[in-house]
């Protein structure tokens, strides 16, 4: 079966026009993603995460960055960054695409301060402000101290005091000796006058009286009887 000419020189204009619309597909893109700054690669499309724009490390906490600048404005300066962090690389979206920006490499300082981080220009030729930004790397963070066995809770003991409490109320220097004369034996009974007997514990005065009033009695009765006597004779 032979093509006739017609078929050919269409097929050639076919082929030519896909070439064409793919070649200023390029150059469009390339138009609308490119960068003024020779430290950046500008990629086109938007990515979020550090695993979708195949770079090595995961994303960094703004809080282990110290930076100025960034979202809605024109630059990025980042002055510092926490202990244990090493970034790997820098991410600044804006426009139709984002620059990757990596520490060590193409200009960049291998650590911070890293200034005027900047999105890729858009396609009017403009700088792009800069819609969002990520870093990547990794975070070592330092091994925890084991905790030291709490200490048992030591006593104290309260020592007596080295003087002997002071009073006021002194005894007496001076102690008299115990008496050693016994003393006299009451032979007066219970009169306590020193003249009487002794102190059996019995007390039988009444019967010295009795004996006495006996003794009289009968003296008495034999001076009646000698005085009947004498009458008598």
């Amino acid at each position: 079966m032979q093509i006739k000419p017609r078929r050919r020189v269409r097929s050639a204009v076919t082929v030519v026009a896909l070439a064409t619309a793919a070649l200023l597909g390029t150059a469009g893109t390339a138009l609308a993603c490119h960068t003024d700054d020779p430290r950046a690669i500008p990629t086109p499309k938007n990515v979020s995460t550090c695993e979708k724009a195949k770079l090595p490390g995961t994303e960094i906490s703004t809080k282990d960055l110290t930076f100025t600048g960034g979202d809605n404005e024109k630059y990025l300066n980042i002055t510092a960054v926490g202990e244990g962090v090493t970034v790997t690389a820098i991410v600044v979206k804006g426009g139709d695409g984002y620059n990757i920006y990596e520490p060590g490499k193409r200009g960049l300082a291998e650590t911070p301060p890293w200034e005027k981080l900047r999105s890729p220009m858009n396609g009017g030729g403009k700088q792009a402000d800069i819609s969002h930004w990520f870093a990547c790397g990794e975070k070592k963070t330092k091994p925890s101290e084991p905790t030291k066995p709490s200490e048992p809770t030591k006593t104290s003991t309260v020592k007596p005091p080295t003087t002997a409490p002071t009073t006021t109320d002194k005894p007496s220097q001076t102690s008299e000796a115990p008496s050693t004369t016994a003393p006299a034996p009451n032979v007066g009974g219970n009169g306590g006058n020193g003249g009487g007997l002794a102190d059996t514990g019995f007390d039988n005065a009444w019967l010295l009286w009795a004996g006495g009033l006996l003794v009289l009695a009968g003296a008495g009765v034999l001076v009646l009887l000698r005085v009947r006597r004498g009458k008598a004779n």
